[in-house]
């Protein structure tokens, strides 16, 4: 009896195995595309990880050493080269504390206002931001913070990709919990772009006004604070005057307003 039942439960085994078998058969090898998408998949996924690693170690560095150079001085730097034009950059290092409160405060104002209040993204600015856009039909407003300013002048281009975008949001969640508010700061005056090859607010200054970051008035504040968006085109000087004015006035009236910590005046 257990001979006739050992035979019996062979036979099933083999049986169900040449069936799995057959309905393998039936449904034909796995498609070769699978296995070259999941493949190609992790290759991109681990080379991702290891450029977003340099730039995390950048993050690191960057709490006491300052950077020689950034991703939009290497675009603009391209850019140039491309156009068969000379390559300008006029940059000067100044510490937080030999720039002036009134520049700091205008920036706030025009930029910022919620900096130090928030953790890398003002979630206030960016539904206005939203809603904005969707009466409008177009991605035009931006409620960029000065944390992600900042990650996209050092690392990333200025492209409005939506991946783009997204890198931008990790390495700017990174910033706020590696770096200080004081230091995002100090980095973001020293590196943003202030004109044709013009690089941070010790440049401006000599530029604009043949003046030092430290001694900077309200009004020259204000008028630096305005051209940030976009000094090259639509904040040119030269170009859009008007329009440079208003905005000027405009930040002047809110610089009043702006509130930073004893500890960083």
């Amino acid at each position: 009896m257990p001979d006739s039942t050992y035979r019996a439960s062979l036979r099933a085994l083999v049986s169900g195995t040449k069936s799995y078998k057959n309905e393998r058969r039936a449904r034909g090898p796995k498609p070769r595309w699978r296995r070259w998408f999941w493949i190609i998949s992790g290759a991109v996924v681990g080379l991702f990880l290891i450029y977003h690693a340099t730039i995390l170690y950048s993050v690191f560095r960057f709490r006491a050493v300052n950077p020689e150079v950034t991703a939009l001085m290497e675009q603009r730097a391209s850019e140039a080269k491309a156009a068969g034009k000379p390559v300008r950059q006029e940059q000067t290092w100044v510490p937080y504390n030999k720039i002036s409160s009134s520049l700091i405060r205008a920036v706030l104002a025009g930029e910022d206002s919620r900096f130090f209040d928030h953790e890398g993204f003002d979630w206030e600015e960016i539904q206005k931001a939203l809603e904005k856009d969707w009466e409008e039909k177009r991605f035009h407003r931006g409620a960029s913070t000065i944390s992600q300013q900042l990650a996209k002048n050092l690392f990333l281009s200025t492209s409005k990709n939506p991946l783009r975008k997204l890198h931008e949001a990790l390495i700017t969640w990174e910033m706020e919990k590696i770096l200080s508010k004081r230091r995002i700061l100090e980095l973001y005056l020293n590196v943003i772009e202030w004109g044709d090859g013009v690089y941070g607010v010790e440049a401006a200054s000599r530029t604009y006004f043949e003046s030092t970051a430290a001694s900077l008035g309200p009004d020259q504040a204000a008028f630096l604070a305005a051209i940030i968006p976009n000094p090259r085109e639509a904040y040119n000087p030269d170009k859009h005057k008007a329009r440079v004015e208003r905005r000027k006035s405009l930040i002047a009236r809110l610089m009043r307003h702006v509130v930073i910590p004893k500890d960083l005046i």
